[in-house]
């Protein structure tokens, strides 16, 4: 276990900050967990967005991520949300790894593991992306279900990944008072290898007018829908539902985004 920089501990606050616009996919997991009874894993959980909720939900919950900093973070919301005291309802657990995802082997399984919100490609290219779903398949029982959740850009996104900055919001730090947030990005679309450089800079102004900037940079590597079936596929998991949306309706032209729902055999 390392201790988290400062920065990155900013950078973990920030992502909490820049989350509040709800993605809507907490239900399509509660649903899952219901479905498959848990354990669940959590690949790339972050800062407990999910893990925490479904924890409260009543299920054992493992979340694994390299950074500390979101992790502790984790472990504080689930300090804080664990209900207290006689429940006539049963609590889960949440326990939080510090690990790689694409080499994680845990000798646990479980009955639902998934990367969610485009975590899929942060992880690198194609070769990364399908050690990241060997280690979702690894993981499951069987009948297991695996579930991977990331963006279908058009072509008016690919246009607009130019490198030109954009204001994105600006927003108080509820855990700094006084101070305002402001996160500006810039993506720039690469069509030789269909990846991404997505820059991120957070300002934080003080209450007096101190400005303090924190970035980030990662190389987002795109996938499509049929690439992402190949590589469950290729993982031995079957192919439940390709969906174009949270509410797992099944994808058509025009869909945002692909989220696979597998199921291991």
């Amino acid at each position: 276990m390392t201790d988290p920089d400062p920065r990155d501990a900013l950078l973990a606050r920030w992502y909490d900050l820049d989350l509040e616009d709800d993605p809507g996919d907490l239900d399509l997991y509660l649903a899952m967990a219901e479905r498959t009874g848990g354990p669940v894993l959590e690949l790339a959980a972050g800062s407990g967005r999910l893990a925490v909720p479904l924890a409260i939900a009543g299920h054992d919950v493992t979340a694994v991520d390299l950074d500390r900093a979101m992790l502790d973070r984790a472990e504080r919301a689930w300090a804080a949300a664990r209900p207290t005291g006689r429940s006539r309802r049963r609590v889960g657990t949440l326990r939080c790894l510090e690990a790689d995802l694409l080499d994680l082997d845990l000798p646990d399984r479980f009955g639902l593991a998934f990367i969610a919100l485009n975590s899929l490609l942060l992880v690198g290219d194609l070769s990364a992306q399908r050690r990241a779903i060997e280690a979702l398949a690894r993981h499951l029982r069987p009948g297991g279900v695996a579930v991977v959740d990331v963006q279908l850009p058009d072509a008016t996104d690919l246009a607009a990944w130019d490198g030109r900055l954009v204001l994105d919001w600006v927003r108080p730090d509820p855990e700094d008072a006084g101070t305002q947030v402001v996160k500006t990005s810039s993506a720039r679309y690469d069509a030789t290898d269909g990846s991404v450089r997505l820059d991120v800079l957070f300002d934080r102004v003080g209450p007096d007018g101190t400005v303090r900037r924190v970035t980030r940079s990662d190389r987002l590597h795109l996938i499509g829908a049929a690439g992402l079936a190949d590589l469950a596929l290729g993982a031995g998991l079957s192919v439940e539902l390709l969906a174009g949306d949270h509410q797992a309706m099944p994808i058509g032209p025009g869909a945002e985004r692909v989220v696979l729902i597998a199921v291991s055999v």
